[in-house]
């Protein structure tokens, strides 16, 4: 949770700060799903740490992310041909009990 993160920032000598809220006071009990830098990092002490929450309820679908663009399809035209009928089985189809 956001006072977690915070308290935990502080114990070890870094600030955060929250890339989706404009304070963290407002995001005091949402549970952040994300940070930069990844956990694990060696980072100098008073270096900021930017978090981001999952959304609340209400607040746009409970934690979707960011959507990007995506190309459009395959465009559609060009010569198009009618399959040949599938050939009968060798064996008859018995479904099973």
């Amino acid at each position: 949770m956001a006072l977690d993160a915070g308290a935990t920032a502080a114990a070890h000598g870094l600030r955060l700060t929250a890339a989706d809220r404009p304070s963290l006071d407002e995001a005091a009990v949402d549970y952040v799903v994300r940070q930069y830098p990844l956990p694990g990092v060696e980072i100098p002490l008073d270096a900021v740490v930017t978090v981001w929450f999952d959304f609340g309820e209400g607040e746009g679908g409970g934690g979707a992310g960011v959507r990007e663009p995506r190309e459009p399809g395959p465009r559609g035209g060009g010569m198009r041909r009618e399959l040949d009928e599938p050939p009968e089985p060798v064996v008859p189809f018995t479904p099973c009990p």
